[in-house]
């Protein structure tokens, strides 16, 4: 759409924008894409919120930042998106001091934990990767929908391809927990609520996309061991084989790796770039719109991921869980 490609990255997707005007708020800015999408809109002048799970490791974000750009517009909070009390007394404390957000980044994650529940008793990663993100965005509603020309960026994965979300199981009661699989029903839920997102706030000017950043080595691989990196290579393997993805020798293409700034550009992209109003509720990769039926590991995405139904009853089962009901 814009000329860019899978290698872009975020300073190359800014240059020559002026976001002084703009408030940004973003999920696991402490290390990792959300740091790198936070220096990025800083040094165009945007005001940063840079949330992390603990207040040492937000300010320490904010400080290092500083060096980098002592001029910047930061500030440091604290959510904790595993657990729904940390994140109601995020979003009071937030909006006693700013009236508006013009868009926020639901950037923090976790991949494939061990078995683990959150404060609230759901299953880790549809706990914090989903419900998590959706109760922040359901607390910030009323500074979002303040905002200029709002919109919500939500990191899905290529690993939605593993599964589709299961609204009856969703806390792994019944189906032996996999780590890979509770990753990827948690991305397509990730992907579902930014389109049904779309779909309800829309009409009312709020944009709102998921994106796939890539592979990228950060923080969100700490819990991968020798077995959990040989299946998700193994499975890249018959994705590409599924989807006819060979490279030049006629092999399956491998999962390419990008680097943090090229990771973090497609978010940047989406929180950004004026060629997506025609496109509310898209799943974006590699600075462009994915591709439904091409191999999620490069720019596609699975059919399930624009199954408006089930994006409705996962917003509906959301807000039961949640208690967080808005739009």
């Amino acid at each position: 759409m814009a000329g860019f490609n899978r290698d872009t990255t975020t300073d190359e997707v800014l240059e020559g924008m002026d976001l002084s005007t703009r408030r940004i708020v973003v999920t696991g800015a402490a290390s990792g894409l959300g740091f790198e999408s936070s220096r990025a809109f800083a040094a165009h002048g945007a005001a940063v919120t840079m949330l992390a799970r603990s207040r040492e490791r937000a300010q320490e974000s904010v400080d290092r930042l500083r060096v980098l750009l002592p001029a910047a517009h930061l500030e440091a909070d604290v959510v904790d998106l595993s657990d729904l009390s940390s994140i109601e007394r995020f979003a009071e404390h937030y909006l006693k001091r700013h009236e508006a957000i013009d868009v926020l980044v639901n950037n923090a994650g976790v991949m494939a934990c061990p078995l683990s529940r959150t404060v609230d008793g759901f299953e880790m990663q549809f706990g914090t990767n989903h419900l998590g993100h959706f109760a922040v965005t359901g607390r910030l509603a009323p500074a979002l929908l303040a905002g200029d020309s709002p919109r919500v960026v939500t990191l899905s994965s290529a690993g939605h391809s593993r599964s589709d979300v299961d609204l009856d199981d969703f806390n792994f009661e019944v189906t032996p927990y996999d780590a890979w699989l509770a990753y990827g029903r948690s991305k397509t839920a990730n992907a579902l609520f930014a389109r049904e997102l779309a779909t309800r706030a829309g009409p009312i000017g709020l944009l709102s996309f998921s994106v796939h950043p890539g592979g990228i080595v950060t923080e969100l691989g700490r819990h991968l061991d020798d077995q959990l990196r040989n299946d998700m290579r193994s499975f890249a393997r018959e994705r590409a084989i599924r989807f006819a993805d060979y490279d030049e020798g006629g092999e399956p293409r491998r999962m390419p790796f990008k680097s943090v700034p090229a990771g973090a550009a497609t978010q940047v992209w989406a929180a950004t770039a004026a060629s997506l109003g025609e496109h509310n509720g898209a799943y974006l990769a590699d600075c462009d719109l994915g591709v439904q039926g091409v191999n999620p590991t490069a720019n596609g995405f699975m059919d399930y991921l624009v199954d408006d139904d089930n994006a409705r009853r996962l917003w509906e089962l959301s807000e039961r869980l949640t208690g967080v009901s808005f739009l």
